[in-house]
């Protein structure tokens, strides 16, 4: 039986306590009008974000543009949507399940991806990962190791991506985007992957000390789940497939949200360097799923790789209404799941220990 508070408790707190509202809570022990609370705050950083980029950009050209999308376009931005959510399931299956771990029902896992990527969630998506899958009956620490294998994951794809964009462009002699973007992904990525792969050699050590040394030893757990999934490719290379779907699914969508508005059709290596940069950390990883983040980073890093800043604040607003707004009634709907499911486990009687 798993402990811990609620995933979404019924009711809201006493006024004296309304300060505590926006004080890190591990469990999502968040009242209902908490969550509406959050969905605001994101909803208000989102918006005011955008509006301001849209002055930056100047409200003329926006509107203009505004009066003549394609709908075509916008359509297909919503598709790439819908192959993203998919291909995120499948990764997400797979890493749950590697080496002997729990095996998540299609309802469960839609829950808990949709869940992951609610505004909501104010510590962002991976806490609310470590609580559906300590929902499981596996221990906290393994729970927050297959988290961190996800977000491992999510890297392991995206920046060699970004890393092979950036040596064609510089390859080509292209000035768009400039050094100071192709050059960190050109060099780190490589450096980074040998060091994380020379170091799992030592992760049994790490993971069993304290303090940074410890640290240490969980992120390189999680490396260790990427690798596992490595070593089984016909059990789990789907875990590949599906975050690889995801990825494309998301990159094509705000290519096509781009066209849509009549953007400067940035090369596909420039675009993958554009989002890549513009998510310096994943969406799952940030808090409130990087509302305001986003919409400030993002149609900047556009405009640095060939969009015009005008079209790209829209696309990122297209964009954003398909990968977080409307997937929200389903987000709300798996968390009042996920909190039903805790509460059956909490009124399960416990079993009694063996003499």
């Amino acid at each position: 039986m798993v402990s811990g508070p609620d995933v979404l408790s019924p009711s809201l707190p006493k006024p004296k306590s309304a300060l505590s509202w926006l004080r890190p809570k591990s469990h999502f022990n968040h009242a209902k009008g908490e969550v509406f609370l959050f969905i605001g705050l994101g909803l208000a950083l989102a918006l005011g974000t955008t509006v301001g980029v849209a002055w930056a950009a100047g409200f003329g050209d926006v509107l203009h543009r505004l009066g003549h999308p394609q709908p075509l376009w916008i359509g297909l931005a919503l598709a790439g949507q819908v192959v993203a959510y998919f291909g995120y399931m499948l990764a997400y299956r797979e890493v749950a399940r590697v080496e002997r771990g729990p095996e998540l029902g299609l309802m469960k896992l839609a829950a808990v991806v949709f869940t992951g990527f609610g505004v909501f969630v104010a510590h962002g998506g991976f806490s609310a990962d470590v609580v559906a899958l300590r929902g499981t009956g596996i221990s906290r620490r393994e729970a927050r190791v297959r988290v961190m294998g996800l977000g491992a994951l999510e890297y392991v794809l995206l920046a060699p991506a970004a890393c092979a964009s950036a040596i064609i462009i510089l390859a080509h002699g292209s000035g768009t985007p400039n050094l100071g973007l192709t050059l960190p992904w050109a060099i780190c990525v490589p450096l980074g992957f040998v060091a994380a792969f020379w170091a799992l050699r030592y992760h049994r050590k790490f993971s069993r000390a304290s303090g940074w040394r410890g640290a240490l030893g969980h992120a390189l757990d999680a490396v260790a789940v990427v690798r596992n999934l490595l070593c089984a490719p016909f059990k789990h290379g789907s875990a590949f497939v599906g975050m690889g779907l995801y990825w494309i699914g998301e990159i094509f969508s705000l290519s096509a949200a781009l066209h849509a508005f009549g953007s400067p059709r940035p090369a596909i290596a420039a675009l993958i360097i554009g989002y890549a940069t513009g998510y310096a950390l994943t969406r799952r990883t940030l808090p409130l799923a990087g509302a305001g983040v986003v919409e400030a980073l993002l149609p900047f890093s556009l405009v640095w790789v060939g969009a015009g800043l005008a079209p790209a604040v829209l696309a990122v607003f297209v964009y954003r209404i398909f990968n977080l707004w409307l997937p929200l009634v389903p987000a709300v709907v798996g968390m009042r799941a996920l909190r039903h499911e805790h509460e059956e486990n909490e009124a399960l009687p416990e079993l009694p220990k063996a003499a």
